[in-house]
């Protein structure tokens, strides 16, 4: 069945994209990385040696609790995983689930610079070669950098606080998400230990710091760099010399199971409700939602809009509120924990998420695997999750005509149309983002490095 979808259409330079029916959809590949064959190990017997260190800038938080369930993932396949994050042991947290991660977590600013300072003493008197050769590494990532020099010492200093608990626990491999900050730890710990490391890409903003961040420098030294998308893996080809692309691979994030669980969530609400879930801030696009729904509003259309989340343009964005006579139409919540983001994504006939810059969100995996059609940009990662015409609606970002476009056609659409789509989106988010077939990836890959690195002990 094809929809002929009100108010859309495609952007200049891109093709259409076919309309799909669900059972093809369902059956269409979801650009899947080959699992290696070491990621059916997991059993206990066979898990002996898969220790792991996983370093985070914060954790846990908020926002990063994809990092938490693909920990808790990898250990239901046998590995043991080591938290390290530099901050975040104050912060405050209300799921449960962050609560119990803080007391599993190891925090390297927690002890302040005396900690650090004896940290660096300690290397320097017990491995003094490998701790100058991690010296001059820090130096080199201080040349042309966006930070300060000293904030460089400090990543020095914080691998170096790390060292006794990798020897502690005999970690074999180090993990780093996001790489900024997490990676140049992760890579100074490795060559002050001699420990491989790897570390996950996720956003927009290392791309646009590449430079600054030494990221081709940083793939060169890994043994692995996961890529949560396709377009991420090509800005890694992009940035690193062709010998690299064989250690760049996709593994998606997961998504929680309160998302996945609720299978008879298809049906549309009645209420002319959309609803967008993120942080409120430049990126996102909330203030332009905001002009399309003043476009809807000197219609004379009676709709409500949620705006879940918060951030530096709250103050801005209840302004123009304001300032657009927008009040009766737009509401605010706040931060709110993932069961209520869950029942304000099922309480929508639609998720809106205009992004300017986006890597792969999270959240509109979560809409989808809701069964919540989505509306949002051609930008990052997007278009390969979201089919336009079948699970959502795609458009330009930063175009407000056809931002409101898109919104009008949701609204005007017909409880059956957003069954189908709110189907069709249910089943490709599971297809992809399911997070025990996404760790089992990423468990072949990491017991892969472990046993190259015994076969070069053993040669």
């Amino acid at each position: 069945m094809s929809h002929n979808l009100p108010g859309l259409g495609q952007p200049d330079d891109r093709p259409a994209l076919p309309v799909l029916p669900l059972r093809a959809l369902s059956r269409m590949p979801a650009s899947r990385e080959p699992i290696p064959r070491s990621a059916q190990l997991g059993k206990t017997a066979e898990a002996k040696g898969r220790r792991i260190a996983y370093i985070v800038s914060e954790y846990p938080k908020v926002s990063h609790s994809f990092i938490r369930r693909e920990i808790h993932a990898l250990e239901r396949r046998g590995w043991q995983v080591l938290r390290l994050s530099m901050r975040g042991w104050n912060s405050e947290l209300v799921d449960p689930g962050d609560i119990q991660e803080r007391s599993n977590t190891l925090f390297a600013l927690k002890g302040g610079a005396s900690a650090l300072v004896v940290a660096m003493v300690r290397s320097f008197v017990l491995k003094p070669r490998r701790f100058l050769k991690a010296l001059l590494l820090a130096m080199r990532m201080m040349r042309h950098s966006d930070r300060p020099f000293v904030w460089h010492l400090i990543y020095l200093a914080e691998a170096c606080w790390i060292l006794p608990y990798l020897e502690k626990r005999e970690i074999n491999h180090l993990h780093a998400h996001f790489a900024t900050n997490p990676a140049e730890v992760a890579m100074l710990a490795s060559e002050l230990s001699g420990i491989t490391y790897s570390f996950t890409i996720h956003g927009a903003d290392e791309f646009d710091r590449a430079m600054f961040i030494h990221l081709p420098e940083k793939i060169r030294r890994a043994k692995l760099v996961i890529a949560v998308s396709s377009y991420h893996r090509s800005q890694l080809y992009r940035l690193s010399g062709f010998d690299c692309w064989k250690k760049v691979h996709v593994v998606h994030c997961g998504i929680d199971q309160m998302f996945t669980s609720a299978a008879a969530s298809v049906e549309a609400p009645a209420t002319a409700r959309l609803v967008c879930v993120g942080r409120l801030c430049e990126e996102k696009g909330q203030l332009l939602l905001l002009e399309a729904a003043a476009i809807l509003a000197r219609e004379g259309r009676a709709f409500e809009f949620v705006l879940v989340g918060d951030g530096k343009h709250r103050p801005l964005i209840e302004e123009r509120i304001a300032h657009l006579g927008l009040g009766a139409h737009v509401r605010i919540t706040g931060w709110a924990p993932s069961d209520r983001v869950r029942d304000e994504m099922l309480a929508g006939r639609g998720f809106v998420l205009p992004s300017f810059s986006e890597g792969l969100p999270v959240v509109l995996m979560e809409a989808m695997a809701l069964g919540r059609p989505v509306l949002t940009t051609y930008v990052g990662g997007i278009p390969e999750l979201v089919v336009n015409g079948e699970t959502g609606w795609l458009f330009p970002a930063g175009s407000v005509e056809d931002l409101a476009a898109a919104m009008r056609a949701c609204l005007d659409s017909s409880d059956e149309l957003l069954r189908v789509m709110g189907g069709n989106a249910r089943a490709r988010a599971l297809q992809r983002h399911h997070i025990d077939e996404q760790v089992a990836k990423l468990d072949g890959l990491f017991t892969s490095i472990l046993e190259g690195t015994e076969r070069s002990r053993r040669s």
